[in-house]
């Protein structure tokens, strides 16, 4: 065997073949179970499709590159655990086109900070982050104070979602406008909407009952990270 590996070192030939041989077999090993498997992600109770007005925040916190310096993956490690909470589950993401996971923590991880500040907080620390925080090197969002949100092609997004698999049902998307604007009302009729969306917050996000801003939506995105999954009914790793 010893032989046959110098020989293989010194042929540049032999050894591309032994090498396309290992990577076949590592790469059936990895593969082959997939085929027997009808889904590859744990099916969690509490996950469901974000809100029109959640999936508005979300496209604005992508639109301006917030998973640049926050991730949403919290590793089952023992600091990640007690800083920011459970571990993260496959699938939380199940969702997202593309999901948020994240490289680098210029900031904190943001996927258990749904319900951690209040909406004032948020709104507070998007406007100047310093006034929160004096040694945060985060940009300042004041615009999204004054913008008011565009989205009224709520429902065709969410038909192109439904395609790549998120299971919007035709009730959701009729009623997409609906909810959109029901969701930053707490004083109108938004039972409908919290049916179609368990545990969606209701609420006047930036405090100004004039208009939908892009604040609102913002907010409606965060203060839902992390709340769908009952976290008691999982173990937690400690490694």
């Amino acid at each position: 065997m010893l032989k046959l590996h110098k020989k293989a070192e010194k042929n540049s030939v032999l050894l591309l073949i032994f090498s396309l041989i290992v990577v076949s077999i590592g790469g059936l090993v990895e593969i082959v179970p997939l085929f027997y498997v009808k889904n590859t992600i744990e099916k969690v109770e509490g996950m469901r499709p974000y809100s029109p007005l959640e999936l508005a925040g979300r496209n604005i916190y992508v639109r301006e590159g917030c998973y640049l310096c926050h991730s949403q993956m919290i590793r089952p490690f023992r600091d990640e655990i007690e800083r920011y909470g459970h571990y993260s589950l496959a699938a939380e993401s199940m969702y997202d086109h593309p999901f948020q996971w994240g490289s680098k923590r210029t900031g904190p991880d943001l996927a258990r900070v749904g319900g951690r500040y209040s909406n004032e907080w948020h709104v507070e620390h998007l406007v100047n982050p310093q006034a929160l925080v004096p040694e945060s090197v985060m940009p300042r969002y004041p615009f999204l104070l004054e913008k008011e949100l565009k989205f009224d092609d709520a429902a065709e997004h969410m038909k192109t979602l439904r395609i790549v698999g998120v299971p919007y049902t035709d009730e959701q998307i009729a009623n997409a406008k609906d909810d959109l604007y029901a969701q930053v009302d707490p004083e109108g009729d938004y039972e409908d909407m919290q049916a179609r969306y368990p545990k969606a917050v209701v609420a006047n996000f930036d405090g100004n009952a004039e208009k939908l801003t892009e604040m609102d939506a913002l907010v409606s995105y965060l203060q839902m990270l992390g709340t769908l999954v009952n976290f008691e009914t999982y173990e937690r790793p400690v490694r």
